[in-house]
């Protein structure tokens, strides 16, 4: 190739290079999906999961009304919102309850917008106890308590509470669906994954208890609080079982090392239980369940 027309295939390629980075800065970026979704779950003709980026709830539609639980808005007024949204894209009926899971905010800050559509909020009456103190005016505080058991009846279909005492915190409630076997249980029941940060205030033997209870519960599937691993299924009774087992087999090995007197760092540090290596945040969460483990056996707490 000569020298001229090297220079004009230069120029020619310079020329569509330039020009389709011009169109592409001409072009708007695409959308970001949003991070939610409302799924019916399968086999039921009723119930739904409103997931929010990595929190969902579950809310139930009847003939009239619907039962809502935890708003899932801490830091994201968006997401509260959305879910009174997508609600409304379901069914025209109003919503009669809103139910918190127990006092955390990151999955029961923000319910005024379902206050504000009308909602009775229920919840364990040492949830209200909790809020009352924090204030927090985007979370309003239960019209109604319960101890340890209550059913919601709506339209036809029954939605029982029960405390089944201290795990991942002092106010914790199962929902069970008796007609559909199903349960929404939050945090102290991950499905296919270890605690992690939720072991800050952890109630170690207590939670085991509290777990067995669930055992013994008539239900086949579980709505956890958090998307179940991998991608986002529910869990089952043998979920429910590993993740006992899980808290057991961890609880045995710190107790040793505290008692050897290696607790806190060394027995963090040597600690594996690699049975449970495959489950996605093991590397990530495994410090904090040594860390809780390590408050009982080595300080009793």
């Amino acid at each position: 190739m000569s020298r001229i027309l090297y220079v004009i295939a230069c120029a020619a390629l310079a020329a569509i290079i330039l020009g389709g980075a011009a169109q592409a800065q001409q072009q708007p970026e695409q959308p970001k999906p949003l991070p939610f979704a409302t799924t019916k779950v399968e086999g039921t003709d009723n119930v739904y999961v409103f997931r929010y980026a990595n929190h969902q709830a579950m809310f139930v539609v009847t003939r009239d009304g619907v039962i809502a639980t935890d708003p899932i808005g801490y830091g994201r007024p968006q997401a509260v919102t959305t879910y009174v949204d997508e609600i409304k894209k379901v069914t025209d009926k109003p919503i009669k309850y809103l139910i918190y899971s127990h006092h955390h905010y990151d999955h029961i800050s923000g319910g005024k917008p379902f206050k504000d559509a009308g909602a009775k909020i229920v919840a364990h009456k040492k949830a209200k106890e909790r809020l009352a103190v924090l204030k927090d005016p985007a979370t309003p505080l239960p019209d109604e308590t319960m101890d340890k058991k209550r059913t919601i009846n709506l339209g036809g279909t029954a939605l029982e509470l029960t405390y089944v005492g201290l795990n991942h915190s002092d106010s914790s409630i199962v929902m069970r669906l008796p007609k559909e076997k199903l349960i929404f249980v939050v945090d102290f029941l991950p499905v296919g994954t270890l605690p992690g940060r939720g072991m800050i205030d952890f109630y170690p033997l207590e939670a085991e208890n509290s777990i067995k209870q669930v055992l013994a519960l008539d239900w086949e599937r579980l709505i956890p609080g958090h998307p179940g691993a991998p991608e986002g299924r529910l869990g089952t009774k043998k979920d429910a079982q590993d993740q006992l087992t899980f808290l057991q087999d961890a609880s045995e090995a710190v107790k040793v090392e505290a008692r050897a007197g290696k607790c806190w760092e060394p027995a963090e540090k040597e600690v594996k239980l690699p049975k449970y290596s495959s489950w996605p945040n093991y590397d990530t969460a495994m410090p904090f369940v040594l860390r809780r483990y390590c408050g009982l056996w080595g300080r009793g707490t």
